[in-house]
């Protein structure tokens, strides 16, 4: 029989009857209830994470079928040294010899390199492109003096330096000021000389031809022997008119400029050819720079330059090119270039410094970063990626560079990507001279493509 709690439930009595919970369920359907909630929620987890799984990328090397084992190809030396083995071995270290899978391995004369690795590198590509090349030549000089500008005072006769008018080094001079006075007895003896063969031709100015002759003759080559000292005609027509020798000779300035070499004193006897003074024009000065060889293509005669100088660093001057000098210097490697400048009131001056540049073109051209180069010396080599990294070494011909950018003439094509920042690194890792050596060698067994692909390390 049935029995009722005090809630009005029915048990189940101990004969075996059906027994009530105090809300009037079966237990055993609550346990199902509770377990078709698990169920369901544990299906939901697993569709969410299912979805989050395929939101993530793919990698690169597919993962072996399963119950199909991935296929080694070779085993190669753990410590990146060219040997390998078609079998398991150890090294002389007792270290186990890498397994190298058919899955991981590049094409003859290209280098892959896990994406983990890739990473960890830091390596960053940049896609060839066209751009305009400017080419800056730049060089460092000094002012230095015309050489057309320069003069030295001496005399050609022997004598005496009386009195000097122009006593300081530096003093400015004008054309035709007078420089010093001096004696010369020989200078003297030639004037009376003169003076008497002029006397005489105008004393027998009525006289026969034969001593008209004789005098004039004289009188010739006196005045030809003061010519040659360099006296001057407003001193002949003195001398003609005074009709008196004079005891000094006063020498003049020959150009505007200043003295920048005084060897006269006063009171010293000079000899003939000796310099007196050296004088110089600086309304005009040259920049003497030194272009490198690898530049002295791009330089031509007639360009113009710009000109820096650090004595004034606000102002830009700007001159051409006058003349190449034919002659490298064999320790620095460079060539002067002459360039001539208007220097008024004299801010330049010999021996400063200053650099100057020139544009030496303008160009369309297919271009890489200077990064990219890897540089041996003999060859320029880049890495293209041909993948995800895959890489592929590729030999190219550089022209000119400027601003961080090499010309490529030959071996790359617009659009193709080259690794720009840790190629060096890949080239460890990678052993590119390998890779390189094995260009146009056919791959026969696994060793040689496991070195034309890099495998093997420095």
């Amino acid at each position: 029989m049935t029995e009722r709690n005090p809630l009005g439930m029915t048990e189940e009595n101990p004969r075996g009857m059906t027994e009530r919970n105090p809300r009037g369920m079966k237990r055993p359907g609550l346990w199902i209830a509770l377990a078709l909630i698990g169920l369901v929620g544990a299906s939901g987890a697993g569709y969410w994470l299912g979805m989050k799984q395929s939101d993530k990328p793919e990698a690169v090397t597919p993962a072996p079928v399963k119950g199909e084992p991935r296929k080694i190809l070779y085993y190669r030396n753990p410590m990146g040294l060219p040997d390998t083995s078609p079998a398991p071995k150890k090294d002389g270290m007792g270290m186990d010899y890498i397994p190298v899978y058919t899955d991981e391995e590049a094409a003859p004369g290209q280098i892959r390199i896990s994406l983990d690795k890739v990473q960890k590198l830091g390596v960053k590509t940049e896609e060839v492109t066209a751009r305009e090349m400017i080419r800056t030549v730049r060089a460092v000089g000094q002012f230095q003096l015309d050489e057309r500008r320069q003069h030295t005072v001496t005399a050609k006769f022997e004598g005496y330096i009386e009195r000097l008018f122009v006593n300081a080094t530096g003093q400015p001079v004008k054309r035709g000021q007078p420089l010093m006075e001096v004696y010369s007895p020989e200078l003297v003896s030639a004037q009376e000389e003169y003076l008497i063969a002029w006397n005489g031709r105008q004393s027998l100015r009525n006289g026969t031809e034969e001593s008209l002759a004789g005098v004039g003759q004289l009188a010739e080559g006196a005045l030809k022997r003061l010519r040659n000292w360099d006296i001057s005609d407003a001193q002949l027509q003195r001398l003609q008119r005074e009709g008196k020798a004079t005891r000094t000779l006063t020498l003049y300035s020959p150009a505007n400029g200043v003295v920048l070499e005084k060897i006269a004193v006063q009171g010293m006897r000079f000899m003939p050819g000796e310099p007196l003074f050296k004088i110089a024009d600086l309304s005009a000065i040259w920049l003497l720079a030194d272009v490198f060889e690898q530049d002295l293509a791009l330089v031509r005669v007639g360009q113009p330059v710009k000109i820096s100088v650090d004595a004034y660093p606000e102002k830009e001057l700007s001159g051409k090119i006058a003349y190449i000098y034919p002659t490298v210097s064999p320790e620095t490697r460079t060539a002067k270039v002459r360039i001539e400048l208007a220097n008024p009131g004299g801010m330049l001056r010999p021996d400063m410094y200053a650099s100057m540049q020139l544009v030496a073109g303008h160009a369309q051209a297919l271009t890489v970063p200077d990064s990219a180069v890897i540089d041996s010396g003999t060859r320029q080599v880049v890495l293209v990626q041909r993948a995800e990294g895959l890489f592929e070494p590729r030999e190219v011909k550089l022209g000119m560079r400027s601003d961080g950018y090499a010309e490529v003439l030959q071996g790359l094509n617009e659009g193709e990507s080259v690794v720009v920042r840790a190629n060096f690194l890949i080239d460890a890792e990678s052993n590119l001279k390998a890779a390189l050596g094995s260009f146009g060698e056919p791959s026969a067994t696994a060793p040689a493509v496991a070195a034309a692909t890099g495998h093997e390390g420095h």
